[in-house]
This record gives structure tokens, C-alpha cells and sequence, in this order.
């Protein structure tokens, strides 16, 4: 009898506190940082869904988001080995995939598809993407159902900063390392050699400036948008004023 998967575990549905400086115990870091480089790191890109996805992102997303995104995997995985070293049984074709799709409702038909506030329709997006493929796609190129889910409910939270109440692992892991690449948040949590080389490998071209972008031109299409509780002039201007990757800009 096969032994039963732990999909809790292996897609990263455990929860945590929501507040990072929680989970952080209110310091810089847990573990001191070590340098830990693009080449250490390998991508899953041979998993048939995450090539199926990768190829999808890159057609879909500009630029400068797609290589956001891909800095986002190597941020989320340095800080998953470095300071959650009890947690790396998470699937990286799992954190893969929910990097590659965390922004993909920030296009702009994405954005004027809907009413929906951008991380709510991503992640109805990467659900659909992910369990359905049109045309159909081979078995192993479609996720199971806990994979997808956690994808999706990432992807919907992962702008939701907030003190009370708890978050999957996965979904900590999108808003610590979002946070770092967007506003330079807890600036500790990556050896500076791994900064250097993740900004090397995927350039930033101007992200900071196209970020704000997206943000103020979503805000003025629905002011009700869920990207305003970071606040509606805050938010773009701390992505703006990002002085941990001014130089890489």
C-alpha cells in the first residue's frame, strides 16, 4: 500500500502566525545568513508543470514582473533553507509555481478583465491554470488539487499584511519575500552576496518604477481595490523610496 502524501507539509499549508515579526521573534533573523547563490539554488524547471507554467509567465507578464518573480523564488528559498530549515519538505515546484503567478493579475487585460482586486482573480487564474489546461495538457503537466489550492490561496494573501491571526507557510513566505524585493523589508534576512547575485541574474529594469505604476493605475481603476489597506499613496511610495535595491534599479 503506497504511503499516503502529507500534502499539509509538502504544499505548504502549515500555519503560522500572520505577523512576521511573530514568526520572527522580533528580530532580524533566526539564523544568520549565509551567502547562497542562483547556481545553489536549482530552478524545478523540469517538473512538466512548472515548464508549462514558466513558458506561460514569461508570455504573459512583462519584463520586469517576470523577473520579479523569479527573484521572489530565490528570496522565498533562501529564507525557507536559512531561517525555516524545519519546513523545506515544501515542495519547491509548489513555491515555484506560486512565484511565476503571483502577479499574474496585474496585466493590463488582466486588470481591466474584472472587478476583482488583482491577488483575488491571480489566484482564481492560477486555480483555473493549474487544475484545467486548454488545450489539455499530459497528466503531469496538471496539478493535483491540494497543489493548486495552495498556489491560489497564496496568491490571494499575499498582499495581506497584517498582526492577528495565522497564514499558510506558503503564503509568509510570498509576503517576506514580496516585501524584501518591493520595499526592502527585513533588509537582515539576505546575505548581501545573495542580493547581489539573485539582482544579477534577473534584472530589476526599473521594477520599482513599474510596480508603483501598476499599483496607482489599479487603484484608479477600483478604488476599492484590496491593494489600498497597504495604503493608497503609502504603498506606491514605499515601493518608490525601496533604498535596499536603489542601486539595482
Amino acid at each position: 500500500m503506497a504511503t499516503p502524501v502529507d500534502t499539509v507539509t509538502l504544499h505548504g499549508w502549515t500555519a503560522v502566525p500572520a505577523d512576521s515579526e511573530a514568526i520572527l521573534q522580533g528580530k532580524p533573523y533566526l539564523h544568520k545568513p549565509e551567502p547562497l547563490l542562483v547556481a545553489d539554488i536549482p530552478f524545478p524547471s523540469d517538473d512538466a508543470l512548472v515548464s508549462r507554467v514558466q513558458k506561460f509567465a514569461q508570455e504573459k507578464l512583462l519584463p520586469q514582473t517576470y523577473n520579479h518573480s523569479m527573484r521572489v523564488y530565490y528570496w522565498a528559498t533562501t529564507i525557507l533553507r536559512q531561517q525555516f530549515p524545519s519546513h523545506t519538505t515544501l515542495s519547491p515546484s509548489t513555491l515555484a509555481l506560486t512565484c511565476l503567478l503571483h502577479d499574474i493579475g496585474t496585466t493590463h487585460d488582466n486588470l481591466r478583465a474584472t472587478q476583482l482586486s488583482f491577488e483575488f482573480y491571480g489566484g482564481l487564474l492560477a486555480l483555473n491554470l493549474l487544475e484545467i489546461s486548454s488545450p489539455p495538457a499530459p497528466p503531469d503537466a496538471v496539478a493535483p488539487q491540494s497543489q493548486a489550492e495552495a498556489v491560489c490561496e497564496a496568491i490571494i494573501r499575499h498582499q495581506d499584511l497584517g498582526t492577528e491571526g495565522k497564514i499558510t507557510l506558503l503564503g509568509q513566505l510570498m509576503q517576506l519575500a514580496t516585501l524584501y524585493d518591493n520595499m526592502g523589508g527585513h533588509p537582515d534576512l539576505v546575505h548581501a552576496a545573495t542580493r547581489d547575485d539573485v539582482n544579477r541574474a534577473f534584472p530589476r529594469g526599473g521594477w520599482s518604477r513599474c510596480f508603483a505604476a501598476t499599483i496607482r493605475d489599479e487603484n484608479a481603476l477600483k478604488p476599492w481595490a484590496h491593494t489600498t489597506h497597504l495604503g493608497e499613496e503609502a504603498f506606491p511610495e514605499g515601493v518608490l523610496g525601496n533604498r535596499l535595491m536603489a542601486e539595482y534599479d
